[in-house]
């Protein structure tokens, strides 16, 4: 088998709307309904929602967690609200890969903190999609049988999208990254 894996000259949001095409191509090429968008303030998942129809695929729009409004990156009543009228579902947790009580102790480097650095050497984007599948499996809003695609990016936007068979955090070895789409060069 022969696939083709487009990379981007630069990271970020620019390329949100050729990874969303690129992702929607191959959905349809494998039949697969279920997708994950990392957003936080929706702007990208209402993005998806125009080339995926929220009627015919399962998304789930994964938002930071509320520890991080202080930076301004949750996402607001108003702009949840704009994608549940759309039929996306808006998941808003701990991030599996970091956030949790550990990032407190600067000097501890944990398991997580490994894994998510070593998906940073790949994109930015590739440590939020593997990230957002756990989240969304661990919240049940995503099945763990069959591939899904998620999709996030640098900063802002998409410029990353996978296939990739999703598991549950605490079975985190059984995940696997089963094609990539795009991602920044």
């Amino acid at each position: 088998m022969r696939k083709t894996i487009t990379y981007f000259e630069k990271a970020g949001l620019e390329n949100t709307e050729e990874t969303i095409r690129l992702a929607y191509e191959r959905a349809l090429e494998l039949g697969i309904r279920d997708v994950v968008v990392a957003s936080t303030h929706g702007f990208t998942a209402l993005k998806l929602a125009e080339v995926f129809n929220p009627s015919e695929f399962n998304i789930i729009a994964v938002t930071i967690s509320e520890g991080y409004s202080e930076e301004g990156w949750t996402m607001a009543r108003d702009e949840r609200a704009a994608l549940q009228k759309k039929g996306i579902k808006v998941l808003t947790g701990t991030h599996s890969l970091s956030d949790g009580v550990d990032e407190a102790f600067t000097d501890f480097i944990s398991v997580k903190e490994i894994i998510a650095q070593t998906l940073y050497r790949f994109s930015q984007g590739m440590k939020v999609c593997v990230e957002i599948v756990l989240m969304a499996a661990d919240a049940g809003l995503i099945p763990v049988d069959r591939n899904i695609i998620a999709i996030a990016g640098t900063d802002r936007g998409a410029d990353t999208a996978i296939v990739v068979k999703p598991s549950y955090s605490r079975r985190f070895t059984e995940l696997k990254i089963k094609e990539i789409i795009c991602m920044p060069g």
